[in-house]
Formats: structure tokens, sequence, C-alpha cells
């Protein structure tokens, strides 16, 4: 497994993480989730992805099994909140980590920054980050960031009310993918900042939801090395069975960094551009791809 520092916090954490919304989902029962996680663990993925509103709350509630008998010491930990105000974010932090049978949550990152009032709420009197704070003081919390999957501007946003307020956040989670460059980039706006801000970056979405799967220009693995070769800290991938997570296994195995001008020129023409297919197929495949990177934003 490769690992990566997050940001500034100097911690090490793994180059793929384990999304936590599709451990939570129906079809799999409780101990397929279970040895689903701690297969992962024990394969060198340390970062684990969750969040107080998935599946009504089964993820937090399966991760939580998983992490008994000694997994807890051996990753770290994040999930997210929902709440605006003070006292519901509180009300929703005390319930993950009891959900999640733990003491303490490595990072805590405010959910769906995806409304331009959204971080005017989390910063006023009384709203959802006093309660954040309030827990990283009590020890219940060690970093905390934010997340988003609609409009970069929003992202540029919350850095801007932040500062305002004399806080820098450890993270920020959004979409990093092949179409992102087409489409209110997320790579092209935010992420120079984060990186300029030693921030540390979680790259979500590698595949849009399958989307771009769907339009038969990429595949799995090039969307995720495509990812892994943005400056982010993890990559974090959904993964609901042994096969799709031998596949984020393999991912960091063979993954090798790509020039910028290969990069680049994927951006470009709507591809991964990892070297042995630097072209779109034909000019119907590069229609699809674009129409695609209007539907990204709201996957």
């Amino acid at each position: 497994m490769i690992y990566r520092t997050l940001g500034r916090t100097g911690e090490r954490v793994s180059a793929i993480g384990m999304g936590g919304f599709h451990i939570g989902q129906p079809k799999l029962t409780d101990d397929d989730s279970v040895k689903l996680i701690r297969a992962a663990i024990d394969g060198g993925i340390n970062f684990m992805d969750n969040s107080w509103d998935y599946n009504q709350g089964q993820s937090e509630v399966r991760m939580g099994k998983a992490l008994k008998d000694g997994y807890r010491q051996k990753v770290f930990l994040m999930t997210k909140l929902d709440g605006r105000t003070k006292e519901e974010a509180s009300k929703q932090i005390n319930e993950s980590l009891q959900r999640l049978q733990t003491d303490h949550l490595d990072l805590i990152q405010h959910h769906e920054i995806i409304r331009f009032d959204d971080p005017d709420r989390i910063f006023a009197e009384n709203g959802a980050h006093e309660a954040v704070l309030e827990a990283k003081k009590a020890g219940k919390v060690r970093y905390i960031g934010f997340t988003g999957h609609k409009d970069p501007h929003i992202h540029l946003y919350m850095l801007e009310v932040a500062a305002r307020n004399n806080f820098h956040f450890d993270t920020v989670q959004m979409p990093l993918n092949v179409m992102d460059a087409h489409f209110r980039s997320f790579g092209k706006l935010v992420l120079p900042k984060l990186v300029e801000q030693q921030i540390g970056v979680l790259g979500m979405k590698s595949m849009g939801d399958h989307i771009i799967l769907k339009s038969g220009v990429v595949k799995a693995m090039e969307c995720l090395h495509y990812a892994m070769n943005l400056p982010t800290s993890v990559v974090i991938t959904g993964i609901d069975s042994q096969e799709i997570l031998q596949q984020a296994f393999e991912a960091a195995k063979t993954f090798k960094p790509m020039s910028k001008a290969v990069t680049a020129r994927g951006q470009t023409r709507g591809t991964s551009g990892l070297g042995r297919k630097m072209s779109i197929r034909d000019l119907t495949s590069a229609a699809k791809a674009c129409e695609l990177a209007g539907l990204l934003a709201q996957a």
C-alpha cells in the first residue's frame, strides 16, 4: 500500500481510502461488511470514510463492529455530520461516536457544503462549527474538514469564511476525476488553494458514481490512477465486494506517477491520459464524455 501525508497534520494515511456508504447498503449483511472492512485493513488500507447519515446510520454501526478486536487502533477514522446548528451537530457527533464504538474521531467533516449559505450557517453564532470545536477541545475529535460535490466556488467560499473566522481546515473532500476539467473544475479552482495552504486533499467520485465508466472512455483502474496522480492524500472509493477490494489493492500496487504533459493532455481531451490510451476513441465518445461532465456535478 502507498502511504501519504495528510496535509500539515503529519498523519500517514493510505492513498486509497475505504468509502463508508457502500458498506452499509442492504445488499450486504453485517458479517459481509465486517469481513470487507477488516480485509481492507489487513491489506493496508488505513483510511476509513463514513458519515452520520449514510444508510440511516447503518454504515457507522457496521464499521463500529468491524473496528472491534484491536482494529480501531490500526485506522485513521473519519466521519461526517450534516447538522448546521450547534445543537444538532453536537448530537450527531455523539451519535457517531456511539455507533462507531470509539471515544474519539480522527477526523470530523462538515458534510455536503453545496449551498452558498452553508458556510455562513456553519460559522454563525451557535452554528455547527462551535460544536465541532468543543468536541475537539473535549478530545472527541482530532482534526476538522469539510466536503462538497456541487460547485468549486462554494468550496472556495467555505475557505474564505473559515479564514475570516481565523480557522484553518485540516482536510477538504471533493470530486476529482477525468471529467472534472470540463465543468466546474475542482481540480483547477480548489486543488491549487489546498496545496498552497497545506490542507489534506481527499478525492472522491473518481468514477463519477460509475457514470464515467458507462461512457466506455476509461476503465475503473484508470480512474483510480488518475485521481491518485493528483496531489491527493487519499482517494476514497466505494467497496462492496471482495472483487472491488482487490481492484483497490491493485490500483495501489500498479500506480506509477504520470508526467504533467500526460495529465494535461488527458484533462484536455476528456480521458485519463494514461499513456496507453491517449486519444478519444471517436467523436461519438468525445461528445458523450463532454455531456457527462455536466451530469457529474450533480452525481
